[in-house]
This record gives C-alpha cells, structure tokens and sequence, in this order.
C-alpha cells in the first residue's frame, strides 16, 4: 500500500503548520506556543480527548475507531522542540526568534503526527484506540521521561509505543530500521581540577593544571581503547575545557572540563562511569593536585523490540517499496525511556541530500510529509485493522 492519497491532498496544508513551528521555535519545556497550536489542531480535528500539560507541556490526543472489539491502544509519538542554534537557512520562514532553531526537524515530526491525527479522525478505519503524543523536550531535557512519570502509559493504557525521525542522507520518503539497541546511552560528565595557581614563569612553584587536565583528556580515551572490548561502542569526548585564567603568564588554580560518554550495552556503562573517576583521581594524585568529578547518567539506551520493529519495517516497506537495515547510532533519544515502559519502535525517514540535524543551515524536507503520516496512519489501520 503506498502513500496514501490523501495526505498528498494535505501536504500544503501539513506544510504551512510545519513552517509556522519553525517560524517559532521553542525550547525544551517551553513549548506553550507550539503546545497550545497542537492541541488546537486535535480539537478542531474532532479527538475524543485531547489533555495538555503531560510532562510539563506535552499534549496527548485521543483517537477512538469505528469499534474497539480489539481493546488494543497504540500511541505515536513526536517531538516539538528546538535547539539554541542561531539560524543561517536565510528562509523565508526562518526563525523569528534570534538564538532558537528547529535544526533537528521536530517541526517535521510534529506536523507529520498532526496530519495523521486528522487522517485518524476522519476515517477511524480501524479497531481500537490510537493515542498522539507531543513531547517537549527531547534535546536533553527527558520530556518523554517527564511524561512517562507523569503516568501517561498507564492513564491511557497504551499498549505499543511508535516513533519517527527524519534522516538527512536518506533518499527522501525512504525510511530504515533496526531492532534491539539502536540509539546509544547518554551520559555527561563535568571534571574540576585544583592544583596551585602561579607565574607562567616559574613552574616548578605551581601544580599546574592545565598539564592534569590535558593528561586527562588523554588518558580518557584509553577507556575505549584499553579497557572496552574493541567490538563494543563507546564514544567517550571531551568538548570544553575551561580555565580558572585568561591571561597570558598566568598558570590557572583550576581547569573545568566538559564531555559526553556514549554507550550500547549497560556493562560497558558501568564501566566507563568508574574508570572516568579513576582517571581523573589519579592524574590528580600523580601531579599533586586534587579534583571533583561529577558524572550525570542520561538518556538510557534506546531498545526497539524484536516484533514491532517487524511490524514496523512491513509497514514502512508497504508505504515506500522497501525498508532498509539502519546503522548504530550513537547519539541520544529520550523515546528510550518510553521504549522501557512499553515495547515499540522508533524509525527514520529520509531528509533527502540536506544539511545534518543540528546544523545551522538544516531543514526539514516538505517532501517527506506524505511518507511519515503515511507510515504512522498505516501503524495504526493495520496493527488494529477495522473488524
């Protein structure tokens, strides 16, 4: 079953909600513009329940078939928040607001997931309930977590959960998968190093460091490359590194260092969270200083299930001819932490031949609309097809 046609009917109109999210960003949990005109659009659509305020500013649609002999609920999740990106697209729909950015393509998805809920509540060709839900707070604020707590799982008695992200080097509408561990753990870490500060001049007066914080930022790397078997994943980076000093001639009392830690398997986790402290303890004894290491545990590892990653890889075949086998990936996804509570997948879509996510001059391709409401419109009429 291809895309379907009335979505191609609708695309002008998905369009122009998508380029009025991205006209005005929002980030993280304030998402109170793009909140409200979401459960705007499920009113005017005429959802059995729409409820906003789930995990701060989230907004869940409720959706009923023509019958519900299945007792089966589905929920389709999108999320709706930018990132602190400063536009340089030069769109005429770019950002209004200077230092937001839509750069990751939750405008699509949110617009994609408004389209098929009109789809949804128009026909309700199907048995059971289908619930929509809009999620703030993707980029590193755990909105899903916030919603999940929230009990939304169980208020709604959702049974499978599904997402969807756009795919920039994907042909566009073309969409890829994989079942089990697919988006990685994410973890964060800050790093305090106190030594005795001094003249650049006189060395051997000060404990310097600069010298620890570097050997650090070093010796962190033999996490993967000593101490993590070589076919696991693991990404460990270091992207700031701050001193107590700006000047010249000036060794600094205290270096701050920032960085990421990225994993697959929850072992491998573990691990890296205690030798990140043995490190930086010992380069810190070894050059007699001192230091304090703050480790943050993330996004969990995101698990699609075996049976409705199936489902859905038939499903995306059935809308665009074919599903291809998708890559590990090792950034975050908050969707994790409703994949924990309820078994379900999370798919791409292809973005076409266009900048990455999170990229100043990124933009979500209008084109791949009729495939994702296809797809999620599809997840819908064939797990609860109509008796």
């Amino acid at each position: 079953m291809p895309v379907k046609n009335r979505f191609a009917e609708l695309q002008e109109e998905i369009t122009a909600w998508r380029r009025d999210i991205h006209e005005h960003p929002e980030i993280l949990f304030d998402t109170h513009r793009t909140s409200a005109l979401v459960a705007e659009k499920l009113k005017e659509f005429g959802c059995d329940e729409v409820v906003t305020g789930i995990g701060r500013t989230g907004v869940v649609g409720v959706i009923k078939g023509k019958s519900d002999s299945s007792g089966k609920v589905i929920g389709l999740r999108a999320d709706m928040d930018a990132l602190p990106i400063l536009e340089a697209t030069g769109l005429e729909y770019a950002s209004k607001t200077p230092g937001a950015m839509h750069a990751c393509g939750h405008d699509g998805h949110t617009a994609m997931l408004l389209g098929a809920a009109k789809y949804l509540s128009e026909t309700r060709n199907f048995d059971g309930t289908a619930v929509v839900i809009f999620q703030p707070a993707e980029e590193g604020g755990g909105g899903g977590k916030e919603m999940c707590d929230d009990g939304m799982m169980e208020r709604w008695n959702i049974q499978e959960v599904y997402g969807m992200h756009n795919w920039p080097g994907r042909p566009v509408g073309s969409f890829s998968i994989r079942p089990g561990a697919f988006f990685a753990a994410t973890d964060t870490f800050e790093i305090i190093f106190d030594g005795r500060g001094g003249h650049a001049a006189k060395p051997q007066e000060v404990i310097d460091t600069t010298v620890m914080a570097s050997q650090a930022v070093l010796s962190l790397q033999t996490i993967a490359s000593r101490n993590v078997d070589p076919v696991e994943q693991l990404v460990v980076s270091v992207t700031s590194f701050e001193t107590s000093s700006k000047a010249f001639n000036v060794i600094p009392q205290r270096v701050h260092l920032r960085g990421t830690v990225r994993t697959m398997d929850k072992a491998v986790r573990d691990l890296a969270e205690e030798r990140v402290s043995a490190i930086c303890n010992g380069v810190a004894a070894t050059f007699g200083g001192s230091v304090e290491v703050k480790y943050n545990r993330g996004y969990p590892v995101m698990v699609n299930t075996d049976a409705q990653t199936e489902f859905a890889a038939e499903v995306a075949a059935s809308v665009s001819g074919s599903c291809d086998d998708a890559p590990l990936i090792m950034g975050g996804e908050d969707f994790a932490f409703m994949l924990e509570e309820r078994p379900g997948a999370y798919i791409l879509v292809g973005n076409g031949d266009t900048a990455a996510v999170h990229h100043p001059e990124y933009n979500f391709n209008d084109d791949a609309i009729p495939a994702g409401c296809s797809w999620w419109a599809e997840i819908v009429e064939q797990r609860m097809p109509a008796s």
